[in-house]
């Protein structure tokens, strides 16, 4: 075969590519940059001359998985799975993987009928955790749900754990996902997921680097977890310990500029240390979607203010509350002392104390006046423990 003399030979050394070199292999990135995907392929279907920097060993190696690649076949077989295979500068290919450089996929192959670029443009990656606790899944599945609901597609791993709840959240909601795997798109990994990875075939997209048929190794989680820091307006970590592959992706979206978000856990936690750890750095601490939302999405898209609960004395007059504030805790007081505690005249805090105890708030007991039990309960309820 003759890549250059044909019509498609830049799709089909892609292709070829795709099969020969590792992903993430920054060497062949640098030659595809300087050469082109076809001299490139030529070169090693061709056997030479040979291409600078790597050994001899290596590039005996590239030589012999270049002659038993079968481009054609792929991609046949990839039709015939409702495959389809995405290189750069194709009108699907996400603009934003090219932020990896050297390191930029060869190209993507796809499942799925939606648009990987448009998808992309408005998708957040959630990870953690494969052996993830309840409270982690909760959270996962929870965020999942909620960024689907506020029109984000969500994007992890179709691992066990973090990313099957946050991929189940989103298609539960109705919402879009998409999982990245480190194996070829047509296999189901891990098997488990077989039917989570046909829903999301069905109703999302699974994409991957990888060739039909190729299988997943420890390396290639690793590298796969750039793709999706680099697809991804940012990315959220629930529960991840010290040495979890998630923190991988999270570090690599920070070096990429994206924003980098935390779920916290228990302190005792050791599946949160590694989340608390990125907390201690430039991520951000993120509780639900909405808030996940006003970091990453487009000005105005602002998470709903935080409050405590509304009690009855916040619907009192300012005045009205200094006045209660100023009654002790416990006896009671003549109305010259309370007019002191709430820096104002003898004459409003009687008049203060006839509306409160109106309210249910104070009461008189003598020359003086107190506050009642329910108001006892409501200001020290209010007030900070020392």
């Amino acid at each position: 075969m003759s890549l250059a003399d044909n019509p498609a030979g830049e799709l089909l050394a892609r292709v070829l590519l795709s099969r020969v070199l590792e992903p993430g292999d920054e060497v062949g990135g640098r030659w595809l940059r300087e050469l082109g995907a076809v001299e490139v392929a030529r070169r090693l279907r061709e056997g030479g001359p040979q291409l600078v920097g790597i050994t001899d060993k290596r590039w005996a190696g590239l030589l012999d998985r270049a002659g038993q690649a079968e481009p054609e076949r792929d991609l046949a077989a990839a039709q015939e799975a409702d495959m389809r295979f995405v290189a750069p500068g194709d009108g699907e290919w996400p603009g934003q993987l090219d932020d990896l450089g050297d390191a930029r996929p060869v190209g993507l192959w796809v499942r799925g009928r939606p648009s990987l670029r448009m998808w992309a443009l408005r998708s957040v990656a959630v990870v953690g955790a494969r052996a993830c606790t309840e409270y982690g899944a909760h959270m996962a599945a929870t965020l999942g749900a909620g960024l689907a609901e506020h029109g984000w597609v969500v994007v992890s791993g179709g691992a066990y754990g973090v990313d099957g709840a946050a991929h189940r959240g989103a298609l539960g909601a109705g919402g879009a996902t998409v999982a990245v795997l480190a194996c070829g798109v047509d296999r189901a990994y891990p098997r488990g997921h077989t039917e989570l990875l046909g829903r999301i075939a069905e109703q999302g997209l699974v994409i991957g680097e990888l060739p039909p048929g190729d299988h997943p190794t420890p390396s290639r989680f690793i590298v796969r977890n750039r793709v999706i820091a680099a697809l991804t307006r940012g990315t959220v970590v629930v529960e991840a310990a010290h040495r979890s592959g998630s923190l991988v992706t999270a570090r690599a979206a920070q070096r990429l500029g994206r924003h980098t978000m935390g779920v916290p856990g228990p302190a005792t936690s050791g599946l949160s240390a590694g989340v608390h750890e990125l907390l201690r750095g430039d991520a951000v601490l993120v509780t639900d979607a909405a808030e996940v939302v006003e970091l990453v999405g487009d000005m105005g898209e602002l998470a709903p203010d935080r409050r405590g609960p509304v009690l009855p004395r916040d619907l009192l007059e300012p005045a009205a509350r200094r006045v209660l504030a100023a009654l002790p805790g416990r006896g009671a007081a003549p109305p010259g002392d309370i007019a002191r505690g709430a820096q104002t005249t003898q004459d409003d805090a009687i008049a203060r104390l006839y509306e409160l105890r109106s309210l249910g708030y104070v009461e008189r007991h003598g020359d003086g006046w107190k506050l009642t039990r329910q108001a006892m309960i409501s200001v020290r309820g209010g007030r900070s423990p020392c």
